[in-house]
């Protein structure tokens, strides 16, 4: 297998501030508005390890663990977890900073992926990922599990092709 970038060298971080024009009426930053920025920095940590331009393939998964208020700091970090052939798996982490306390806490965190694509919009090849520590080993094992699954779902893998997932009822 070919040496790749780390998960380190496929990353991005952003530090956002809540508006009132990013709130809804509970003074809470809307959901839609979150996703819009974590699309962003997930494409940036893709487009970081390709050097290509991405488009996001879809949404895999988005987990809102507290409501991030008026007036709170946002930072979001995504690292690309696996790249396949021509797609990669970016895990974001979303951390909220109240301003007069400086408490930051984890708060939301997604699965994103994208593809990366030429002048012409057709998918293009993307080198590997060497993941490096335990937590990289772990997301880059379980990002074949998750695609697995991505493509049964979407009707491209029949069930009995999916050899990571039945690894797991099997054992």
């Amino acid at each position: 297998m070919l040496k790749g970038k780390t998960p380190s060298e496929s990353s991005s971080e952003s530090t956002e501030i809540v508006l009132p024009n990013d709130t809804n009426t509970l003074g809470n930053l809307m959901g839609g508005r979150l996703l819009h920025w974590m699309d962003i920095i997930a494409a940036v940590a893709c487009q970081r390890h390709c050097g290509r331009i991405v488009v996001t393939a879809s949404v895999n998964n988005v987990s809102f663990g507290q409501p991030i208020k008026l007036g709170n700091v946002v930072t979001l970090y995504s690292k690309v977890s696996r790249a396949f052939t021509t797609s990669m798996e970016v895990f974001i982490e979303v951390w909220v900073e109240d301003t007069f306390s400086g408490e930051k806490v984890k708060c939301n965190e997604a699965i994103y992926t994208f593809v990366a694509v030429d002048q012409m919009g057709n998918p293009i090849y993307v080198p590997p990922i060497t993941p490096v520590t335990e937590s990289e080993i772990a997301r880059f094992d379980g990002a074949l599990r998750r695609r697995q699954l991505s493509l049964i779902l979407a009707g491209k893998m029949k069930p009995e092709e999916a050899t990571e997932l039945k690894a797991l009822f099997m054992a």
